[in-house]
Protein backbone atom coordinates (compact mmCIF):
# COMPACT_ATOMS: atom_id res chain seq x y z
CA UNK A 1 0.00 0.00 0.00
CA UNK A 2 1.31 3.46 -0.88
CA UNK A 3 1.75 6.32 1.57
CA UNK A 4 -1.37 8.00 0.19
CA UNK A 5 -3.46 4.91 0.72
CA UNK A 6 -2.14 4.53 4.25
CA UNK A 7 -3.09 8.09 5.14
CA UNK A 8 -6.31 8.44 3.12
CA UNK A 9 -9.56 7.70 4.89
CA UNK A 10 -10.45 4.06 4.51
CA UNK A 11 -14.00 3.39 3.35
CA UNK A 12 -16.08 1.23 5.71
CA UNK A 13 -16.11 -2.34 4.46
CA UNK A 14 -19.87 -2.53 3.89
CA UNK A 15 -19.85 0.67 1.83
CA UNK A 16 -16.80 -0.44 -0.17
CA UNK A 17 -18.43 -3.78 -0.97
CA UNK A 18 -21.62 -2.03 -2.09
CA UNK A 19 -19.68 0.25 -4.46
CA UNK A 20 -17.15 -2.22 -5.81
CA UNK A 21 -18.38 -5.80 -5.97
CA UNK A 22 -20.26 -7.03 -9.08
CA UNK A 23 -23.07 -8.61 -7.07
CA UNK A 24 -23.94 -5.22 -5.55
CA UNK A 25 -25.00 -3.95 -8.98
CA UNK A 26 -27.86 -6.44 -9.14
CA UNK A 27 -29.69 -4.09 -6.75
CA UNK A 28 -28.59 -0.58 -7.69
CA UNK A 29 -31.52 1.18 -6.01
CA UNK A 30 -30.98 -0.33 -2.56
CA UNK A 31 -27.25 -1.10 -2.55
CA UNK A 32 -24.95 0.77 -4.93
CA UNK A 33 -26.66 4.16 -5.15
CA UNK A 34 -27.03 4.59 -1.36
CA UNK A 35 -23.34 3.67 -1.01
CA UNK A 36 -22.35 6.24 -3.62
CA UNK A 37 -24.49 8.90 -1.93
CA UNK A 38 -22.73 8.19 1.38
CA UNK A 39 -19.32 8.39 -0.28
CA UNK A 40 -20.04 11.68 -2.04
CA UNK A 41 -21.09 13.20 1.27
CA UNK A 42 -18.55 11.64 3.63
CA UNK A 43 -15.52 10.28 1.77
CA UNK A 44 -15.52 11.14 -1.95
CA UNK A 45 -11.95 10.00 -2.61
CA UNK A 46 -11.51 7.36 0.05
CA UNK A 47 -9.75 4.02 -0.30
CA UNK A 48 -11.56 0.69 -0.62
CA UNK A 49 -9.50 -2.17 0.75
CA UNK A 50 -11.35 -5.42 0.09
CA UNK A 51 -10.01 -8.94 0.35
CA UNK A 52 -8.85 -10.20 -3.01
CA UNK A 53 -8.56 -6.75 -4.61
CA UNK A 54 -5.85 -4.12 -4.80
CA UNK A 55 -6.48 -1.02 -2.65
CA UNK A 56 -8.26 1.58 -4.81
CA UNK A 57 -9.46 5.15 -4.50
CA UNK A 58 -13.18 5.44 -5.31
CA UNK A 59 -13.77 8.58 -7.39
CA UNK A 60 -17.40 9.46 -6.76
CA UNK A 61 -17.67 13.20 -7.53
CA UNK A 62 -18.30 14.57 -11.02
CA UNK A 63 -15.56 17.20 -10.98
CA UNK A 64 -12.94 14.75 -9.67
CA UNK A 65 -13.80 12.24 -12.37
CA UNK A 66 -13.44 14.90 -15.07
CA UNK A 67 -10.16 16.10 -13.60
CA UNK A 68 -8.67 12.62 -13.74
CA UNK A 69 -9.96 11.77 -17.21
CA UNK A 70 -8.63 14.99 -18.67
CA UNK A 71 -5.09 14.37 -17.38
CA UNK A 72 -4.04 11.15 -19.17
CA UNK A 73 -0.37 12.13 -18.82
CA UNK A 74 -0.78 11.71 -15.04
CA UNK A 75 -3.64 9.23 -14.74
CA UNK A 76 -2.93 6.50 -17.26
CA UNK A 77 -4.86 3.47 -18.46
CA UNK A 78 -1.66 1.41 -18.43
CA UNK A 79 0.39 -0.19 -16.91
CA UNK A 80 -2.26 -1.66 -14.59
CA UNK A 81 -5.64 -3.01 -15.61
CA UNK A 82 -8.06 -0.28 -16.80
CA UNK A 83 -10.86 -2.64 -15.75
CA UNK A 84 -11.17 -3.63 -12.11
CA UNK A 85 -10.44 -7.32 -11.69
CA UNK A 86 -9.68 -9.33 -8.61
CA UNK A 87 -6.03 -10.08 -7.92
CA UNK A 88 -6.68 -13.71 -8.94
CA UNK A 89 -8.13 -12.61 -12.29
CA UNK A 90 -5.23 -10.26 -13.02
CA UNK A 91 -2.75 -13.01 -12.11
CA UNK A 92 -4.41 -15.37 -14.59
CA UNK A 93 -4.17 -12.78 -17.38
CA UNK A 94 -0.48 -12.22 -16.64
CA UNK A 95 0.14 -15.97 -16.71
CA UNK A 96 -1.04 -16.00 -20.33
CA UNK A 97 0.77 -12.88 -21.52
CA UNK A 98 4.16 -13.24 -19.94
CA UNK A 99 3.46 -10.66 -17.28
CA UNK A 100 1.37 -8.04 -19.12
CA UNK A 101 -2.14 -7.19 -18.00
CA UNK A 102 -3.12 -6.45 -21.60
CA UNK A 103 -5.11 -9.36 -22.95
CA UNK A 104 -6.64 -7.48 -25.88
CA UNK A 105 -5.26 -4.73 -28.10
CA UNK A 106 -8.10 -2.28 -27.71
CA UNK A 107 -7.78 1.46 -27.06
CA UNK A 108 -9.07 1.00 -23.52
CA UNK A 109 -5.68 -0.50 -22.64
CA UNK A 110 -3.66 2.17 -24.44
CA UNK A 111 -2.22 5.57 -23.65
CA UNK A 112 -0.94 8.20 -26.08
CA UNK A 113 0.79 8.09 -28.50
CA UNK A 114 -0.33 4.51 -29.28
CA UNK A 115 -3.91 5.34 -28.33
CA UNK A 116 -3.89 8.41 -30.56
CA UNK A 117 -2.52 6.48 -33.55
CA UNK A 118 -5.07 3.67 -33.36
CA UNK A 119 -8.08 5.81 -32.60
CA UNK A 120 -7.27 8.25 -35.39
CA UNK A 121 -7.64 5.47 -37.96
CA UNK A 122 -11.42 5.39 -37.83
CA UNK A 123 -12.30 8.66 -36.09
CA UNK A 124 -13.63 10.15 -39.36
CA UNK A 125 -16.23 7.39 -39.59
CA UNK A 126 -17.71 8.41 -36.22
CA UNK A 127 -17.96 12.13 -36.95
CA UNK A 128 -21.49 13.60 -36.91
CA UNK A 129 -21.56 14.32 -40.62
CA UNK A 130 -20.79 10.71 -41.47
CA UNK A 131 -23.08 9.22 -38.84
CA UNK A 132 -26.07 11.20 -40.14
CA UNK A 133 -25.99 9.32 -43.43
CA UNK A 134 -27.06 6.15 -41.59
CA UNK A 135 -30.19 7.73 -40.07
CA UNK A 136 -32.66 6.29 -42.56
CA UNK A 137 -31.04 2.86 -42.41
CA UNK A 138 -31.30 2.90 -38.62
CA UNK A 139 -34.88 4.17 -38.81
CA UNK A 140 -35.81 1.28 -41.05
CA UNK A 141 -34.41 -1.14 -38.47
CA UNK A 142 -36.23 0.68 -35.66
CA UNK A 143 -39.57 0.52 -37.49
CA UNK A 144 -39.19 -3.22 -38.06
CA UNK A 145 -38.20 -3.83 -34.45
CA UNK A 146 -41.17 -1.82 -33.11
CA UNK A 147 -43.50 -3.73 -35.44
CA UNK A 148 -42.03 -6.96 -34.07
CA UNK A 149 -42.53 -5.75 -30.48
CA UNK A 150 -46.25 -5.33 -31.04
CA UNK A 151 -46.42 -8.86 -32.47
CA UNK A 152 -45.94 -10.05 -28.87
CA UNK A 153 -49.59 -9.20 -28.26
CA UNK A 154 -49.20 -7.16 -25.13
CA UNK A 155 -46.62 -9.05 -23.06
CA UNK A 156 -42.88 -9.61 -23.42
CA UNK A 157 -39.54 -9.35 -21.70
CA UNK A 158 -38.49 -5.93 -22.98
CA UNK A 159 -34.81 -6.68 -22.30
CA UNK A 160 -34.53 -10.13 -23.84
CA UNK A 161 -37.12 -9.79 -26.59
CA UNK A 162 -36.38 -6.25 -27.72
CA UNK A 163 -33.78 -4.17 -25.90
CA UNK A 164 -30.85 -6.49 -26.52
CA UNK A 165 -31.76 -7.17 -30.13
CA UNK A 166 -32.31 -3.74 -31.65
CA UNK A 167 -28.84 -2.28 -30.88
CA UNK A 168 -27.18 -5.55 -31.92
CA UNK A 169 -28.94 -5.46 -35.28
CA UNK A 170 -27.86 -1.86 -35.80
CA UNK A 171 -24.22 -2.71 -35.08
CA UNK A 172 -24.27 -5.82 -37.27
CA UNK A 173 -25.81 -3.83 -40.13
CA UNK A 174 -23.17 -1.10 -39.86
CA UNK A 175 -20.44 -3.75 -39.73
CA UNK A 176 -21.92 -5.56 -42.71
CA UNK A 177 -22.14 -8.86 -40.81
CA UNK A 178 -24.62 -11.54 -41.95
CA UNK A 179 -27.89 -11.75 -39.98
CA UNK A 180 -27.41 -15.47 -39.42
CA UNK A 181 -24.41 -14.65 -37.21
CA UNK A 182 -26.58 -12.71 -34.78
CA UNK A 183 -26.89 -15.51 -32.15
CA UNK A 184 -23.13 -15.98 -32.06
CA UNK A 185 -22.34 -12.28 -31.68
CA UNK A 186 -25.09 -11.90 -29.06
CA UNK A 187 -23.73 -14.82 -27.03
CA UNK A 188 -20.16 -13.54 -27.13
CA UNK A 189 -21.21 -10.02 -26.19
CA UNK A 190 -23.12 -11.23 -23.15
CA UNK A 191 -20.21 -13.44 -22.09
CA UNK A 192 -17.72 -10.61 -22.60
CA UNK A 193 -19.51 -8.29 -20.16
CA UNK A 194 -21.07 -11.00 -18.00
CA UNK A 195 -17.85 -12.54 -16.72
CA UNK A 196 -19.02 -12.19 -13.11
CA UNK A 197 -22.60 -13.28 -13.73
CA UNK A 198 -23.24 -16.97 -12.90
CA UNK A 199 -25.99 -17.10 -15.52
CA UNK A 200 -23.51 -16.22 -18.28
CA UNK A 201 -20.79 -18.69 -17.27
CA UNK A 202 -19.55 -21.17 -19.84
CA UNK A 203 -19.97 -24.80 -18.85
CA UNK A 204 -16.27 -25.47 -19.38
CA UNK A 205 -15.20 -22.66 -17.03
CA UNK A 206 -15.02 -23.83 -13.44
CA UNK A 207 -16.11 -21.42 -10.69
CA UNK A 208 -12.58 -20.75 -9.48
CA UNK A 209 -11.33 -17.41 -8.05
CA UNK A 210 -10.09 -16.50 -11.55
CA UNK A 211 -13.24 -17.61 -13.39
CA UNK A 212 -14.03 -14.09 -14.61
CA UNK A 213 -10.64 -13.78 -16.34
CA UNK A 214 -11.06 -17.23 -17.87
CA UNK A 215 -14.47 -16.23 -19.22
CA UNK A 216 -13.05 -12.97 -20.59
CA UNK A 217 -10.14 -14.63 -22.40
CA UNK A 218 -12.40 -17.33 -23.83
CA UNK A 219 -14.80 -14.73 -25.23
CA UNK A 220 -11.93 -12.67 -26.66
CA UNK A 221 -10.42 -15.76 -28.31
CA UNK A 222 -13.75 -16.65 -29.93
CA UNK A 223 -14.25 -13.07 -31.10
CA UNK A 224 -10.74 -13.06 -32.63
CA UNK A 225 -11.41 -16.31 -34.47
CA UNK A 226 -14.77 -15.04 -35.71
CA UNK A 227 -13.45 -11.72 -37.01
CA UNK A 228 -10.31 -13.23 -38.60
CA UNK A 229 -12.25 -14.64 -41.54
CA UNK A 230 -14.06 -11.34 -42.06
CA UNK A 231 -10.79 -9.39 -42.02
CA UNK A 232 -9.32 -11.64 -44.68
CA UNK A 233 -12.47 -11.36 -46.78
CA UNK A 234 -12.69 -7.55 -46.54
CA UNK A 235 -9.05 -7.14 -47.47
CA UNK A 236 -9.57 -9.32 -50.52
CA UNK A 237 -12.99 -7.85 -51.34
CA UNK A 238 -13.29 -4.41 -49.74
CA UNK A 239 -16.72 -2.79 -49.33
CA UNK A 240 -17.92 0.45 -47.73
CA UNK A 241 -19.06 -1.04 -44.40
CA UNK A 242 -17.38 -0.35 -41.06
CA UNK A 243 -15.75 -3.76 -40.88
CA UNK A 244 -14.06 -3.14 -44.21
CA UNK A 245 -12.88 0.31 -43.13
CA UNK A 246 -11.22 -1.13 -40.04
CA UNK A 247 -9.75 -4.15 -41.86
CA UNK A 248 -8.20 -1.94 -44.51
CA UNK A 249 -6.84 0.76 -42.21
CA UNK A 250 -3.11 1.33 -42.64
CA UNK A 251 -0.20 2.70 -40.65
CA UNK A 252 2.85 3.81 -42.66
CA UNK A 253 1.37 2.21 -45.77
CA UNK A 254 0.85 -1.23 -44.19
CA UNK A 255 -2.36 -2.86 -43.03
CA UNK A 256 -2.76 -2.52 -39.29
CA UNK A 257 -1.83 -5.60 -37.32
CA UNK A 258 -4.82 -7.92 -37.04
CA UNK A 259 -4.70 -7.71 -33.26
CA UNK A 260 -5.48 -3.98 -33.50
CA UNK A 261 -8.27 -4.63 -35.99
CA UNK A 262 -9.74 -7.25 -33.67
CA UNK A 263 -9.56 -4.81 -30.77
CA UNK A 264 -11.60 -2.25 -32.70
CA UNK A 265 -14.15 -4.85 -33.82
CA UNK A 266 -14.61 -6.16 -30.30
CA UNK A 267 -14.87 -2.71 -28.72
CA UNK A 268 -17.57 -1.62 -31.16
CA UNK A 269 -19.45 -4.92 -31.21
CA UNK A 270 -19.59 -5.18 -27.42
CA UNK A 271 -19.63 -1.65 -26.01
CA UNK A 272 -21.55 -0.32 -29.01
CA UNK A 273 -24.21 -2.93 -28.41
CA UNK A 274 -24.41 -3.45 -24.65
CA UNK A 275 -24.24 0.16 -23.49
CA UNK A 276 -27.05 1.16 -25.84
CA UNK A 277 -29.23 -1.82 -24.92
CA UNK A 278 -28.70 -1.17 -21.19
CA UNK A 279 -29.67 2.48 -21.66
CA UNK A 280 -32.74 1.61 -23.72
CA UNK A 281 -34.06 -0.97 -21.26
CA UNK A 282 -33.20 1.18 -18.24
CA UNK A 283 -35.03 4.09 -19.84
CA UNK A 284 -38.14 1.96 -20.30
CA UNK A 285 -38.11 1.03 -16.61
CA UNK A 286 -37.67 4.71 -15.71
CA UNK A 287 -40.65 5.64 -17.90
CA UNK A 288 -42.75 2.91 -16.30
CA UNK A 289 -41.82 4.17 -12.83
CA UNK A 290 -42.42 7.79 -13.92
CA UNK A 291 -45.49 7.69 -16.19
CA UNK A 292 -45.76 11.47 -16.12
CA UNK A 293 -42.42 11.62 -17.93
CA UNK A 294 -43.68 9.19 -20.57
CA UNK A 295 -46.75 11.32 -21.17
CA UNK A 296 -44.67 14.49 -21.36
CA UNK A 297 -42.52 13.10 -24.16
CA UNK A 298 -45.46 11.56 -26.00
CA UNK A 299 -47.23 14.92 -25.95
CA UNK A 300 -44.09 16.81 -27.00
CA UNK A 301 -41.71 14.73 -29.11
CA UNK A 302 -39.23 17.61 -29.18
CA UNK A 303 -38.26 16.29 -25.74
CA UNK A 304 -36.77 13.13 -27.24
CA UNK A 305 -33.25 14.55 -27.32
CA UNK A 306 -33.57 15.41 -23.63
CA UNK A 307 -34.94 11.92 -22.98
CA UNK A 308 -31.86 10.38 -24.61
CA UNK A 309 -29.42 12.37 -22.49
CA UNK A 310 -31.37 11.89 -19.28
CA UNK A 311 -31.55 8.14 -19.94
CA UNK A 312 -27.79 7.87 -20.39
CA UNK A 313 -27.17 9.90 -17.22
CA UNK A 314 -29.76 8.07 -15.16
CA UNK A 315 -28.90 4.53 -16.27
CA UNK A 316 -25.11 4.99 -16.53
CA UNK A 317 -24.46 1.70 -18.37
CA UNK A 318 -20.68 2.08 -17.95
CA UNK A 319 -20.13 1.52 -14.24
CA UNK A 320 -16.40 2.17 -14.03
CA UNK A 321 -12.99 2.47 -15.62
CA UNK A 322 -9.70 2.39 -13.75
CA UNK A 323 -6.80 4.82 -13.90
CA UNK A 324 -3.31 4.59 -12.39
CA UNK A 325 -1.25 7.59 -11.27
CA UNK A 326 2.12 7.56 -13.01
CA UNK A 327 3.41 10.47 -10.92
CA UNK A 328 2.46 12.36 -7.79
CA UNK A 329 -0.50 14.70 -8.28
CA UNK A 330 -3.35 16.43 -6.51
CA UNK A 331 -7.03 15.50 -6.54
CA UNK A 332 -9.63 17.25 -4.36
CA UNK A 333 -6.83 19.02 -2.51
CA UNK A 334 -5.34 15.66 -1.57
CA UNK A 335 -1.90 14.51 -2.67
CA UNK A 336 -1.93 11.16 -4.46
CA UNK A 337 1.17 9.23 -5.37
CA UNK A 338 2.62 7.29 -8.25
CA UNK A 339 1.11 3.82 -8.35
CA UNK A 340 -2.20 4.76 -6.71
CA UNK A 341 -5.22 3.25 -8.49
CA UNK A 342 -8.53 5.02 -9.06
CA UNK A 343 -11.95 3.56 -9.79
CA UNK A 344 -13.94 6.14 -11.75
CA UNK A 345 -17.51 5.58 -10.57
CA UNK A 346 -19.65 6.91 -13.42
CA UNK A 347 -23.06 6.14 -11.86
CA UNK A 348 -22.04 8.16 -8.81
CA UNK A 349 -20.69 11.08 -10.84
CA UNK A 350 -23.98 11.14 -12.77
CA UNK A 351 -25.95 11.50 -9.50
CA UNK A 352 -23.64 14.10 -7.95
CA UNK A 353 -25.87 16.64 -6.19
CA UNK A 354 -23.32 19.44 -6.62
CA UNK A 355 -23.50 19.00 -10.40
CA UNK A 356 -27.08 17.89 -11.03
CA UNK A 357 -28.96 19.40 -8.09
CA UNK A 358 -30.78 17.98 -5.07
CA UNK A 359 -33.11 16.01 -7.37
CA UNK A 360 -30.22 14.23 -9.09
CA UNK A 361 -31.79 10.85 -8.25
CA UNK A 362 -34.96 11.78 -10.14
CA UNK A 363 -35.62 10.90 -13.78
CA UNK A 364 -36.79 14.17 -15.31
CA UNK A 365 -36.78 15.10 -19.01
CA UNK A 366 -37.87 18.67 -18.30
CA UNK A 367 -34.60 19.66 -16.61
CA UNK A 368 -31.57 20.65 -18.66
CA UNK A 369 -28.88 19.10 -16.48
CA UNK A 370 -25.98 19.98 -18.75
CA UNK A 371 -23.17 17.63 -19.67
CA UNK A 372 -23.23 14.23 -17.96
CA UNK A 373 -20.43 11.70 -17.54
CA UNK A 374 -22.08 8.91 -19.50
CA UNK A 375 -19.65 9.11 -22.42
CA UNK A 376 -16.59 10.03 -20.39
CA UNK A 377 -14.15 12.88 -21.02
CA UNK A 378 -10.72 13.46 -22.47
CA UNK A 379 -8.97 11.24 -25.03
CA UNK A 380 -10.93 8.16 -23.93
CA UNK A 381 -14.33 9.75 -24.47
CA UNK A 382 -16.69 7.26 -26.12
CA UNK A 383 -15.89 7.07 -29.81
CA UNK A 384 -19.36 5.81 -30.73
CA UNK A 385 -21.44 8.33 -28.81
CA UNK A 386 -22.98 9.84 -31.94
CA UNK A 387 -24.15 6.41 -33.11
CA UNK A 388 -25.58 5.65 -29.66
CA UNK A 389 -27.49 8.93 -29.57
CA UNK A 390 -28.81 8.33 -33.09
CA UNK A 391 -30.01 4.80 -32.27
CA UNK A 392 -31.79 5.87 -29.10
CA UNK A 393 -33.36 9.01 -30.59
CA UNK A 394 -34.77 7.17 -33.58
CA UNK A 395 -36.02 4.26 -31.50
CA UNK A 396 -37.87 6.54 -29.08
CA UNK A 397 -39.36 8.47 -32.02
CA UNK A 398 -40.71 5.25 -33.51
CA UNK A 399 -41.81 3.52 -30.30
CA UNK A 400 -43.30 6.11 -27.98
CA UNK A 401 -46.07 7.47 -30.26
CA UNK A 402 -47.33 3.90 -30.73
CA UNK A 403 -47.26 3.00 -27.03
CA UNK A 404 -50.65 3.41 -25.35
CA UNK A 405 -49.68 2.10 -21.94
CA UNK A 406 -46.92 0.07 -20.35
CA UNK A 407 -46.45 -1.46 -16.89
CA UNK A 408 -44.32 -4.01 -15.11
CA UNK A 409 -45.36 -7.63 -15.48
CA UNK A 410 -42.76 -9.18 -13.19
CA UNK A 411 -39.57 -8.41 -11.32
CA UNK A 412 -36.73 -6.61 -13.18
CA UNK A 413 -33.34 -8.32 -12.93
CA UNK A 414 -29.86 -6.86 -13.44
CA UNK A 415 -26.67 -8.40 -14.81
CA UNK A 416 -24.12 -9.10 -12.10
CA UNK A 417 -21.36 -6.77 -13.26
CA UNK A 418 -19.48 -3.73 -12.02
CA UNK A 419 -18.17 -2.86 -15.50
CA UNK A 420 -20.74 -2.48 -18.31
CA UNK A 421 -24.34 -3.60 -18.09
CA UNK A 422 -27.81 -3.08 -16.76
CA UNK A 423 -31.16 -4.82 -16.81
CA UNK A 424 -31.11 -8.31 -18.30
CA UNK A 425 -34.81 -8.95 -17.72
CA UNK A 426 -37.72 -6.48 -17.78
CA UNK A 427 -41.11 -8.23 -18.05
CA UNK A 428 -43.74 -5.74 -19.25
CA UNK A 429 -47.40 -5.59 -20.18
CA UNK A 430 -48.28 -3.01 -22.82
CA UNK A 431 -50.87 -1.98 -25.37
CA UNK A 432 -50.88 -0.14 -28.65
CA UNK A 433 -51.96 3.50 -28.70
Amino acid sequence: MTTTQQSAALIPDDVARAAVLPESYTDEKNVTYPAFAWLRKNNPLGVAQLDGFDPIHLVTKFDDLISIERRPEIFANAPKNPILNSQADDAFIRSLTGGSIRSIDVVTYMDPPEHTTIRRLINPWFRPGNVKQFAEQVRGLAKREVDRLFDYDGECDFAKDFGLLYPLRVIMTLFGLPPEDEPKVMKLTQEFFGTNDPEEQRAEVAMTPDAAARMWTAAVADFNAYFHQHTMDRRANPTDDLLSIIANSKIDGEFIDERYANGEYIAIATAGHDTTSATLVGAMLALIENPDQLRLVQNDMSLVDRLVEESIRYVSPVKHFMRTAVQDAEVRGQTVHEGDRFMLCFPSANRDEEKFGPDSHDFDVTVDRGKHAGFGFGPHQCQGMMIARLELKILFEELLPRLGSVELNGTPRYTQTNFVGGLKSLPIRFRHA
